[in-house]
């Protein structure tokens, strides 16, 4: 799930733009630390703490937000 929202991040300029100035992350950093935990609990939170992109990017992934949140806690472990 946490790559599925990395995409649905990433389809959207403005929305990419925005999490590249909140995280930090910049494209190539995004690309070499994919794989890390870290850096997957960043980009989920970054989905989680925004409400109207929560509902947004579980619409689009057809779950229900709580999904995420879980997924999150799973990932976090």
């Amino acid at each position: 799930m946490a790559l599925r929202l990395v995409g649905w991040i990433v389809s959207d300029v403005a929305r990419a733009d925005r999490m590249v100035a909140l995280t930090g992350l910049s494209p190539d950093d995004l690309r070499d630390s994919l794989g890390e935990r870290a850096t997957l609990c960043a980009l989920m939170d970054f989905v989680i703490n925004h409400e109207p992109d929560l509902l947004a990017c579980a619409e689009a992934l057809g779950v229900k937000p709580a999904a995420i949140v879980e997924a999150r806690g799973r990932i976090g472990r």
